[in-house]
């Protein structure tokens, strides 16, 4: 009840203003009426441009998603998040599959190169089909002074009475890999910026 009282909201909105939070959002038009929605946010202090290749290269047998790796490791997911722009990652399309582990995956519903990158899917229950529809939005909105806010939303549509049993503690446990993300984005776009322009991307060795 304490939580739901005054942490639940707190973390589904961690970062962002009360316009990126209520406003429109890319791939919002995916899921009409979701029943859940977390909107978290950062500021990047590069422009939009520099912060682009770290969303295009995600996922898992990618650049990995830039979070605790350690943790998503002890369940399988075998992710390594890249500390480098690579040249053979940074192409991805509408249809194609960004895996969050080797065998579960989300598809990418909509590309803006530069804006927005927007998944969809949900993840399998063995046997059973999940209860759940879900988008997971990657926006940059370029900043007057040359920054970038990166937003990262996540909708989920329920489907059946039961969902909201795993999906409460789901985004929970989100909050804690989403924050960890935007910081570790951030990070590296920053350090990034700083480098001379003939070593920002590398081709595939």
């Amino acid at each position: 009840m304490a939580y739901r009282l005054r942490g639940r909201g707190r973390q589904l909105a961690w970062g962002s203003t009360e316009e990126e939070a209520r406003g429109l959002q890319p791939g919002d038009e995916l899921l009409a009426s979701p029943d859940l929605v977390a909107t978290r946010a950062i500021t990047i202090e590069t422009p939009a441009e520099r912060v682009w290749p770290w969303i295009a290269q995600l996922g898992q047998g990618r650049g990995g998603f830039y979070s605790y790796d350690l943790v998503e490791n002890l369940i399988g997911c075998d992710i390594h998040s890249a500390h480098r722009i690579m040249a053979h990652w940074q192409g991805i399309a509408v249809g194609d599959e960004v895996r969050l582990a080797p065998q579960v995956g989300l598809r990418v519903a909509a590309v803006e190169t530069g804006r927005a990158l927007v998944l969809l899917g949900a993840v399998p229950m063995g046997d059973i089909t999940p209860p759940y529809s879900f988008t997971w939005a990657f926006v940059l909105r370029p900043e007057p002074d040359g920054r970038t806010r990166l937003i990262v939303r996540e909708r989920y549509a329920y489907t059946r009475w039961w969902a909201p049993l795993m999906i409460e503690p789901v985004t929970a446990v989100s909050f804690v890999m989403t924050r960890k993300m935007l910081r570790g984005i951030k990070r590296r776009a920053e350090r990034q910026s700083h480098r001379p322009a003939h070593g920002r991307m590398e081709a595939k060795s």
